[in-house]
């Protein structure tokens, strides 16, 4: 085969991780809108734990049908990490952030969150993208930061320290995950990270409905499904395939739309008000993103 040849066909390949990928950036959008469903229903522990528990059912599922053998034990490390970061530490951080946050002003840690995993990445796999790379994700990093500060006032909170958490220990699940997605199919390595999470999603659920209380209701129990058969597991899939196939931190920087996204949605589902910046941020981000799909990484 000609380097020509190799061109064309990983064409191809380069659009459909991206596409993946973007899939996997739309399903997380709805995240925040559908937690904050949750909440009208179930506290913030126990929306979670729950979460967890439901997840695992559908991740159960999903390793039967595959008949997926045990990871080695190389990949339980990685896996453990994702289950941290990804399964139980950003699932109850954001939780908690919403209770007095709004769902524009948390949408701050998915603006972070492609910098943040692109770091995350390149130290742990070694990536070295290009200096373009870097300053187009530092740019849209700053875009969507001043656009979701602008939009919460500038307050600094309780809240703020749990978004910062979340956004540290998402981070190094993604880049984890996104490393083991190369070894693995993506849909395993989601599937086994929330299996893994589940002694602590249990522990949680039981413990937080024995103090929270419940009122259940339509929307909170529909927001709890989304969270955990989309976000949780469907979205990783797809999210996953597709940064094993463009990398970590091209994939990462698909991300840099979320915020503007989940902004929508909380407009045409919540009824916030939409900040006349967003034009503004959506085509600096859109710009941004362009630049980090041209540079190499």
């Amino acid at each position: 085969m000609t380097a020509h040849d190799s061109a064309i066909l990983s064409r191809p390949v380069a659009v459909g991780g991206t596409a993946l990928a973007a899939l996997g950036v739309l399903c997380f959008s709805f995240s925040f809108p559908a937690t904050a469903w949750a909440l009208t229903g179930f506290g913030p522990w126990t929306a979670a734990g729950l979460r967890g528990v439901l997840a695992a059912a559908v991740a159960a599922a999903v390793l039967l049908a595959a008949r997926a053998p045990l990871p080695d034990r190389r990949s339980w490390p990685g896996l453990l990490t994702v289950a941290a970061g990804c399964v139980v530490g950003f699932p109850l951080l954001t939780t908690l952030a919403l209770q007095t946050s709004s769902t524009a002003h948390s949408a701050v840690v998915i603006g972070l969150l492609p910098l943040a995993t692109a770091v995350f990445a390149a130290l742990r796999t070694g990536a070295r993208p290009s200096r373009t790379f870097w300053w187009a994700a530092l740019a849209g990093a700053a875009a969507v930061g001043a656009f979701t500060v602008q939009q919460s006032g500038g307050a600094v909170g309780r809240a703020d320290v749990h978004l910062l958490a979340a956004l540290l220990v998402c981070a190094a699940g993604y880049a984890e995950g996104g490393r083991l997605a190369r070894v693995m199919p993506g849909r395993l390595v989601i599937a086994w990270a929330v299996v893994a999470a589940l002694p602590v999603s249990v522990l949680t659920a039981a413990v937080a409905l024995a103090a929270e209380p419940v009122h259940g209701g339509p929307r909170a129990l529909a927001g709890l499904a989304y969270t955990a058969a989309v976000s949780q597991v469907g979205g990783f899939v797809v999210w996953y395939r597709g940064m094993a196939r463009i990398g970590v931190p091209k994939a990462s920087q698909l991300q840099l739309a979320q915020p503007l996204l989940t902004l929508g949605w909380a407009v045409l589902v919540l009824g916030e008000r939409l900040s006349p910046a967003a034009p503004v941020a959506a085509l600096a981000v859109l710009a941004c993103i362009a630049a980090t799909q041209r540079a190499r990484g």
